[in-house]
């Protein structure tokens, strides 16, 4: 099984490439993972998944498999207890999952407003979710959409892909997945957040040569 097989199969109207397919799967995958602890049906898809094969990012490859090797042994309710520790907790979270934090927010043109704008203007104004705008599952699964198509839409193009790639994940996403990464606290989470921030800083890196 392939990080293609994990995330929910995208469909649209016209074939993908193989490569934005991929792409759409990675972008489901981590905001599933932000929207909350992964179930036994996840962490089974997971630990049975091949690597990647040998053409895909070092880093990303490496940042995979040590999420392969840590769903292998990791029992879904104490998963679940780490994400409500690291990003609900009781009061106050240890670590703010909203990308108007880790990018900036200023009191004028906050980055919540922003992405509010930009959702209605795609057509993607959310009608269920209670959660803010900018909680990175929503800016993922945006990207996911944007991506691989979805949510009644064919893929955007690259230009409008990279336009809210470069207003919503890159000011904060890898400072984000670095803040998991040193948090004590964090176990598999950690796992997540180096995939992450290897499949973001490939992104960004992809975006820079288009």
């Amino acid at each position: 099984m392939s990080a293609q097989a994990v995330a929910a199969p995208v469909k649209v109207h016209r074939p993908l490439s193989a490569e934005d397919a991929a792409r759409a799967n990675f972008y489901a995958l981590l905001a599933r993972l932000l929207t909350g602890g992964p179930d036994e049906a996840l962490l089974g898809n997971l630990a049975d998944a091949e690597p990647l094969g040998g053409e895909a990012d070092p880093a990303l490859a490496a940042a995979w498999q040590a999420l392969v090797e840590a769903s292998s042994g990791a029992d879904a309710d104490a998963v679940a207890e780490e994400y409500e520790e690291l990003f609900i907790g009781v009061g106050k979270a240890r670590i703010s999952i909203y990308a108007g934090f880790h990018g900036g927010a200023p009191a004028v043109d906050h980055p919540r407003v922003r992405i509010q704008a930009d959702l209605a203007a795609l057509g993607l104004a959310r009608t269920t979710s209670t959660e803010p705008e900018d909680h990175y599952a929503i800016v993922f699964e945006t990207m996911r959409v944007l991506a691989g198509g979805g949510a009644g839409r064919e893929p955007a193009g690259i230009a409008e892909q990279k336009r809210f790639f470069d207003r919503h994940v890159a000011p904060g996403a890898a400072r984000f997945f670095a803040v998991v990464t040193a948090d004590a606290k964090a176990n598999y989470y950690r796992r997540v957040a180096a995939l992450g921030a290897a499949f973001v800083a490939l992104e960004t890196g992809s975006f820079e040569l288009d």
